[in-house]
């Protein structure tokens, strides 16, 4: 028992140590998955937030169309008097009366169900901004996670570069390495060196753009959480073609857009229609007083409404035809991300199972072969390269694999969610 305890009071002594070891906790920084700034961006964003404001625009223009028109009421008042001779009664008058423009069903209802549609226009609009606004997000992330391996492979070459030159002006100090070695040696660490330097700076330009993609609330500090080398897979090119056609934002906006130039068209060729008006008119005055009711037509004899059935009509056939290219557009865009993946995916697996593993394992034989003095330093240094530029090319391939994978989500599942596979357990 006192050697649980014993054992115990040291787990519970060395728990604070390791968490202060570890450099994220011990920097107060916060982790944020893919999701969670997706969530943040669609929440915080003030680019979103007014894009917003269109769909409250439409849901106003809904309520002004369901409103009935206002009556029209007039008094007049006046005194009267009669000429001289003429029999009557003079003193004051007055009159009033009431208009109520009725609002027809045939009018009524395609101005409701033109503003209507013009709701679901907005609220479409607003997802496909969402949409691509998540997409550069996302692009945002991962060129975070790319310029985070190129910082950490550019740290990793500047301290492998850095013992190879200490090793050699070790050797040139015991007269073993002519001093031609150390001249190359110290100009290849310059040039690593302002690899890594450049390779900061693009890690610290790329967070500055991804809190810019999601918003304020983000701090600066802030680490992502991501792994580069994990898998992104896509649904097969027919299954993904579906998708798009279904849930599209683009689509569903031209769709919308298409209902609302044909109800437009239905309400400007109801105007061709007479329009009733409900009218009530009392009068009064010394000797007599009336009170009538009656209907005010308004018949239009002179204005067909030529022009804007015209117009509507134009409207119609334009919304018509863009929802048609839309459609052929997003195909094409989807076919060609979709191929943009394969090819990527390719090069990548090709990149990690060849061309990298190879220039690694060239590396690692340069080396040995220069301790043993079989070969110069210049094969060394041409090793190294060679798989400094084959691994830079692995990054690229991955970046434009993520590009893809991005473009397939934003055209075929524009919804707000992150890639499982892109988080680690």
């Amino acid at each position: 028992m006192t050697h649980k305890r014993l054992v115990l009071r040291g787990l519970y002594g060395l728990a604070p140590a390791l968490l202060l070891a570890h450099p994220l906790v011990a920097q107060g920084k916060d982790i944020y998955s893919l999701d969670r700034l997706e969530t943040m961006a669609v929440q915080g964003n003030l680019a979103i937030k007014a894009a917003a404001t269109d769909v409250s625009a439409a849901r106003g223009a809904v309520q002004g169309a369901r409103a009935y028109p206002n009556p029209e009421v007039e008094y007049l008042a006046g005194s009267s008097r009669y000429r001289p001779g003429v029999d009557g009664v003079s003193g004051h008058g007055e009159s009033m009366s009431l208009s109520q423009p009725l609002d027809l069903p045939f009018r009524r209802t395609p101005r409701i169900a033109q503003a209507t549609a013009g709701l679901a226009a907005r609220e479409a609009g607003l997802r496909a901004f969402q949409a691509d606004w998540i997409a550069g997000l996302r692009r945002a992330y991962f060129d975070l996670l790319r310029r985070g391996a190129e910082k950490t492979n550019a740290q990793e070459d500047l301290t492998l570069m850095q013992q190879l030159r200490d090793s050699i002006a070790l050797k040139v100090k015991v007269g073993d390495a002519p001093r031609i070695e150390l001249i190359r040696a110290e100009a290849d660490l310059l040039h690593v060196k302002s690899q890594a330097q450049a390779a900061a700076l693009r890690e610290t330009q790329a967070r500055l753009y991804l809190r810019k993609m999601v918003s304020a609330d983000l701090p600066e500090d802030f680490e992502v959480q991501g792994q580069w080398e994990a898998p992104l897979r896509v649904a097969p090119l027919p299954v993904l073609v579906d998708k798009a056609l279904a849930a599209n934002p683009e689509l569903d906006r031209a769709r919308a857009e298409r209902e609302q130039a044909r109800h437009r068209l239905h309400y400007e060729e109801a105007g061709r229609l007479p329009s009733l008006s409900l009218r009530a008119t009392r009068e009064s005055d010394r000797e007599l007083r009336q009170f009538r009711v009656g209907l005010s037509l308004s018949i239009p004899i002179w204005d067909r409404r030529q022009g804007p059935v015209r117009e509507a009509e134009a409207e119609v056939a334009r919304s018509s035809l863009h929802l048609d290219a839309q459609s052929y557009a997003i195909r094409q865009d989807l076919e060609v991300a979709y191929r943009q993946f394969e090819v990527a995916q390719a090069q990548v697996v090709a990149l990690e199972s060849g061309l990298v593993a190879q220039a690694r394992s060239a590396v690692a034989i340069a080396e040995t072969a220069y301790r043993a003095g079989e070969r110069g330093l210049i094969d060394v240094l041409d090793a190294q390269r060679v798989f400094r530029s084959a691994r830079a090319d692995l990054i690229a391939s991955r970046f434009e694999l993520a590009a893809a994978w991005v473009e397939i989500q934003r055209l075929a599942a524009p919804a707000n969610s992150a890639p499982s596979d892109q988080e680690p357990q």
